[in-house]
């Protein structure tokens, strides 16, 4: 049976070395806080770093502490050293990734030690998990300190269900195209089945960095990446909001926090809780205040900023430099507005207890949250989940990814300050009835979307996922290779259809670069000189192009997707359907007209056909285009017998009587063959599996729906199946 991993940077107990031996505590991250009553319940495994270096633990102790932390806690611990987190944590972590995520552009480092201790903490991380993997687990990897590990796990363990959570935004491709490192971030987060975002907006952003990076389109947020699929979706993070709408006793906190409230009895409470950090706009928010008692002067000795801060990154400069401005701003407002009576803004720096912030949520009659950028921001759900008398109102800014849920809630801009004013005004003066009903929407919402909500719908998504790879084709001929040799091996006379680009060879941006390497030229020689075999290149290249590349080879051609055929034994091209070219000028006008506002597009004229490539065009634009550019050939056609053929990022305008399929018939047929083997990457290809016969081996390179019954990872993949067949000849002769 499966077992659930969870992976995070920190684990959700927190250890402390004492004279006395080691003291654990729960974390406070908004990560650990949701997940723990998740993970206790489902009795899964949670690994990540324990808070203490290599340099505080010693060898004897490191046993002591796994076995406590997996008996009590259920915990794995990673050991790091005290140059890991100050490379890895302080510097990649934070000092590129955090501020490159979150838009501040102008605070981000690039430094190559930084990015190899980063690569280094992930496989770590591998070496804390690969001891307790089995083939099947399901393996839940979350947010920006680890987002090289899925790929270092599906390498190694492809079966493996592998799902990531990213809970800090992800910006758009503007801004991420500024990492050094992209492309390798991209690729470490797509060795996951399943990538989450808390919204919509972030999902877009990562496809659209896909797509132009990588090259790799989606299908409903579906990638095709190598041989199986990765599923990307919006799974917004609950609370646990029976914990927050429960009720409680909270006199214990009286002597603590009593004063402070009953000092503000008389007046409106304002609420701002947050770790310090440059992303949550504090001295924005702080501003913003100002401009409110400015505005509304009304409100003078009638109301009060509580501005709860907690300590975060302490000794790192840009964090030092940020409350140092947060004390100037609040000492500022208190010596223009204050009075022996009356202080506007109360600022706590310090952390509270999850209780502690229950209380001062209760109280407060406007909760004020106005980060520059948030990946969610749970401190608004929790105070709306725990404001069980509708009473208290939330002003949210938009670029808090809860804005897109909290939507009844007083959304602002972060960086408008009278539009927070104005407000928290609207928050303070909403009449109780509307503010109810606002407030009962919203708690309905979180009552039924809480954290076990959250991981339930991620989880069951990530096995949809794995189902639909599945089932996409029957099986991966490369995993039953014997199938595939014993058949060849056993066969008189046999046949191969092979595609060209994409199958044998790679890509190439400029197609004419995609000539035959040595490697595959040997491959074919050797495959052709076989008496037993006839081997036959069904390709939409143009016959000239096959010629010269391949026609000095013991191989049947079929170029233009069939429309030309040289047998091997003959050195002339037959047409296998009399064509013409009348079209041809109508259909070239509509295409130069696209060519000509789509840079990086050209057309490639066959003897009968029009190919229009828009591989190397920007790929936002192609999608945008695309679609319209179709339309305007099919309606053009509609009437004729041509027809518009889709390929890997070209479209191919021929006449609908030719097809690969066609023509692989006709040597079928004409022919006894007891080993027929086809292979093709895209949808011109299909037509060539479904005229294969039952029990032919018809091979799609890569996933996705097809008529193949069996698929391979890449081109690089099918040319090792080849050799193979060839071996087993050579084998039979030595022998």
């Amino acid at each position: 049976m499966s077992k659930l991993i969870l992976v995070s940077n920190r684990l959700p107990v927190t250890v402390r070395k004492s004279a006395g031996g080691f003291l654990f505590q729960n974390s406070i991250g908004g990560l650990a806080t949701g997940l723990k009553n998740y993970h206790q319940q489902t009795g899964s495994v949670w690994v990540g770093w324990l808070g203490l270096t290599d340099g505080e633990v010693g060898d004897d102790e490191r046993e002591q502490l796994q076995q406590k932390l997996l008996e009590e806690y259920q915990c794995r611990p990673v050991f790091l050293s005290e140059q890991d987190i100050d490379l890895y944590y302080y510097g990649f972590c934070n000092k590129t990734i955090w501020p490159l995520f979150h838009y501040f552009k102008s605070k981000v480092e690039y430094d190559l030690e930084t990015w190899e201790a980063y690569q280094s903490v992930n496989r770590k991380f591998f070496a804390a998990i690969e001891p307790i993997i089995d083939e099947d687990d399901i393996i839940w990897v979350h947010d920006y300190h680890l987002m090289l590990l899925p790929q270092i796990i599906k390498e190694k363990y492809p079966r493996a269900q592998v799902g990531f959570f990213l809970h800090i935004p992800f910006p758009s491709f503007e801004i991420f195209r500024l990492l050094i490192w992209r492309e390798e971030v991209l690729r470490g987060l797509l060795g996951a089945d399943l990538i989450g975002f808390h919204t919509y907006d972030y999902v877009r952003h990562f496809l659209s960095s896909v797509r132009r990076l990588l090259g790799l389109d989606n299908n409903f947020n579906q990638i095709n990446y190598e041989d199986r699929f990765v599923q990307v979706d919006a799974f917004p993070m609950g609370i646990d909001y029976d914990y927050f709408s429960r009720e409680r006793d909270l006199g214990k906190f009286r002597p603590e926090l009593g004063a402070m409230i009953e000092n503000a009895k008389d007046s409106k409470i304002i609420l701002s809780v947050d770790r310090l950090d440059y992303t949550k706009g504090i001295p924005e928010r702080i501003k913003s205040f100002h401009r409110f008692l400015a505005l509304y002067p009304e409100y003078l000795e009638k109301i009060r900023l509580y501005l709860l801060v907690a300590p975060s990154r302490e000794g790192v400069g840009s964090y030092d430099e940020l409350l140092k401005e947060i004390e100037e701003l609040v000492s500022k407002i208190n010596g223009e507005y204050g009075t022996f009576n009356w202080m506007p803004i109360w600022f706590l720096f310090r952390s509270f207890s999850q209780d502690s912030l229950i209380y001062f949520y209760k109280q407060a009659d406007v909760l004020l949250v106005t980060p520059l950028r948030d990946g969610m921001n749970l401190v608004a759900k929790e105070y709306i989940a725990s404001r069980t008398d509708y009473e208290g109102m939330l002003v949210i800014s938009e670029t808090a990814g809860a804005a897109s849920e909290l939507g009844e809630a007083v959304i602002v801009n972060a960086n408008d300050f009278n539009a927070i004013a104005a407000g928290i005004k609207t928050a303070l003066e909403m009449p109780r009835d509307e503010k109810k009903t606002r407030n009962k929407m919203m708690h309905k919402r979180l009552q039924r979307y809480n954290v076990n909500f959250w991981a339930s719908d991620f989880l069951s998504a990530l096995h949809r996922v794995m189902e639909d790879t599945g089932q996409a084709v029957s099986e991966n001929i490369e995993i039953n290779l014997h199938k595939i040799e014993q058949a060849y091996e056993n066969a008189g006379s046999r046949a191969l259809f092979l595609d060209y680009d994409g199958t044998l060879v790679a890509f190439k941006a400029i197609p004419e670069q995609a000539r035959p390497d040595q490697e595959l030229r040997q491959l074919l020689t050797d495959l052709g000189n076989d008496p037993q075999n006839t081997v036959v290149i069904v390709s939409g290249r143009d016959k000239n192009i096959l010629e010269e590349w391949l026609g000095d080879l013991n191989l049947s051609l079929l170029a233009s997707h069939g429309l030309w055929i040289r047998l091997r034994d003959q050195k002339e091209w037959a047409m296998t359907v009399p064509l013409d070219n009348e079209w041809k000028e109508s259909v070239r006008h509509i295409l130069e007209l696209y060519t000509d506002r789509m840079p990086g597009s050209f057309i490639e004229e066959k003897e009968y056909s029009l190919a229009w490539h828009y591989r190397q065009c920007d790929p936002d634009m192609s999608a945008m285009k695309l679609s319209e550019i179709k339309e305007a050939l099919l309606s053009l056609t509609q009437s004729t017998t041509l027809g518009l053929q889709e390929g890997n990022k070209v479209l191919e305008i021929k006449d609908n009587r030719v097809n690969k399929g066609y023509v692989s018939s006709l040597f079928i047929q004409h022919s006894s063959f007891d080993f027929i083997l086809g292979a093709g990457d895209d949808h011109t290809d299909e037509d060539l599996f479904a005229a294969l016969p039952p029990g032919s081996f018809a091979i799609k390179v890569g996933i996705g729906n097809t008529n193949a019954n069996y698929h391979i990872k890449s081109w690089q993949s099918l040319r090792a199946i080849l050799q193979r067949l060839v071996d087993i000849k050579n084998t039979n002769e030595e022998g």
